[in-house]
């Protein structure tokens, strides 16, 4: 595989029926035996996939740059914490799913803020991440007192997915759906779901699947990166106020930030390029003060940097 690789064409973890075989492991012997399980499996990965350990130095090199206090140097030892550590995640992921976590497990920052406006208003987009662990959002969607909430996700396995929830829990308030470009049907179907009050979660630190997508240039970590510029200007079509929302494991505990981005994004045509720069580069500030929390959580094995050193020297 080549450097410059785009992260779709990379391998998945959560293929539909790895993760239905998992599940079932998880379901029938628990978290310790699927551990012995998975770390094998893991550290094959991690040894025959050249370049996401590549790309996991790169990235740990940068967190050392930034927070020398984190003790991280990047080496091959970091590279492989860093793996494991995503095998943990893969093992919450399936806690979440089978219904294993409970609300005594999960802690929250700004959740309180983001229900009362939803009460007193409408719905909202949450800009999301691949760090640490969305899929504890499916614990927030099972509670009584939560919103519905959308997951907009690439994978075309979206609605086995969404068979998958449903034979876990037939009552799950989380719903995915897939989408590769927002077309005019998907901006009303979701707009509809804003207006009743429901809650849109998209991932902002992935370029998009289709053949020339929309990205903007944003410092992260000390150097510039490609950011897709869809969920933000999804969330200029949707007219709705913004948070951001990560979900990092600390101590033990999936503790949920939610964090007030914008009332609502406007990218006035005069200086739309701009001002869709600006708005990106708040996100990568945001994203990189949350990576620095918990550097070992952030998921993303492939050069995040490399894309954007590809577009220059083809420009």
């Amino acid at each position: 595989m080549s450097k410059s690789s785009h992260w779709a064409e990379m391998g998945e973890w959560s293929m539909i029926w790895g993760m239905r075989f998992l599940l079932r492991v998880y379901l029938l012997f628990g978290r310790t035996v699927l551990q012995w399980f998975l770390y094998p499996v893991v550290s094959y990965y991690w040894l025959v996939n050249k370049p996401g350990r590549a790309a996991s130095q790169a990235y740990l090199k940068r967190v050392a740059q930034r927070l020398p206090a984190s003790k991280l140097s990047g080496n091959l030892r970091d590279s492989y914490r860093h793996f494991i550590r995503f095998a943990n995640a893969i093992i919450d992921k399936l806690a979440a799913w089978s219904g294993a976590l409970s609300r005594a497990d999960i802690s929250y920052r700004g959740r309180d803020e983001l229900l009362a406006h939803v009460k007193a208003d409408r719905g909202a987009i949450l800009l999301g991440s691949h760090l640490g662990n969305l899929e504890v959002c499916r614990v927030i969607a099972d509670l009584d007192d939560a919103p519905r909430i959308n997951v907009l996700v690439h994978t075309k396995h979206a609605e086995k997915f969404n068979r998958l929830l449903k034979q876990t829990n037939a009552n799950s308030g989380l719903n995915l759906i897939q989408v590769t470009d927002i077309s005019a049907a998907t901006a009303m179907l979701l707009s509809d779901k804003i207006d009743n009050g429901e809650l849109i979660i998209i991932t902002a630190d992935r370029t998009s699947v289709s053949r020339n997508p929309r990205v903007s240039r944003a410092e992260f970590l000390g150097a510039d990166a490609l950011f897709p510029q869809g969920p933000f200007i999804l969330a200029s079509l949707l007219k709705c106020p913004v948070y951001t929302l990560f979900c990092l494991k600390q101590q033990d505990k999936q503790v949920i930030y939610f964090e007030h981005f914008s009332d609502r994004l406007t990218f006035p045509r005069k200086n739309r390029e701009q001002a869709m720069q600006h708005t990106i580069q708040n996100y990568a500030r945001r994203l990189e003060r949350y990576c620095l929390m918990e550097p070992l959580q952030w998921f993303n094995f492939f050069d995040f940097w490399h894309l954007a050193d590809k577009e220059s020297d083809e420009q």
